[in-house]
């Protein structure tokens, strides 16, 4: 069996640190530096993830921000760079909870997902960790590492 036919559910790790909408920022922060972590999910007390943080995202939190640049023709504003990037990145800019912060259009994988359809998410996406999820239900999260460590048995 080649390692691109793996599961998600043979390579994912199991022990997923989460926080909730409510966890204050500074703490999400905290739980990424001790546990050497790079992302976490944010789920319901139901257990459903909505919501992803990530390194990026909390370096939005200290990024310098300006307004976008616009040229003004026949009255209107034409913008030379996204409004809505911006609204974004302020909004995060002065994020106090995880939901205020965190990305809630989430990528998200079956557990039975293959290593190649994961490969292939995480390069279209430019994402760097999957959700994995069994019945609506986070059950673990795969990450670009576990993803090399699988490929890596086809170069043995």
């Amino acid at each position: 069996m080649s390692s691109k036919d793996l599961q998600a559910s043979e390579i994912m790790s199991r022990e997923v640190y989460t926080v909730y909408p409510d966890t204050p920022v500074a703490d999400v922060v905290k739980l990424m530096i001790e546990k050497r972590i790079s992302g976490v999910p944010v789920i319901s007390r139901q257990g459903s993830v909505i919501g992803i943080i990530s390194e990026g995202d909390l370096l939005l939190k200290d990024k310098d921000l300006r307004y976008p640049t616009f040229i003004s023709l026949l009255g209107g504003m034409i913008y030379l760079e996204s409004p809505k990037r911006f609204e974004e990145e302020f909004r995060k800019s002065i994020a106090l909870k995880a939901e205020e912060i965190m990305t809630s259009e989430v990528i998200t994988v079956d557990e039975a997902a293959r290593v190649s359809q994961m490969a292939g998410l995480m390069t279209e996406q430019q994402i760097n960790r999957l959700p994995v999820l069994r019945a609506g239900k986070l059950v673990g999260i795969v990450t670009r590492a576990d993803i090399l460590r699988a490929l890596v048995t086809d170069f043995e």
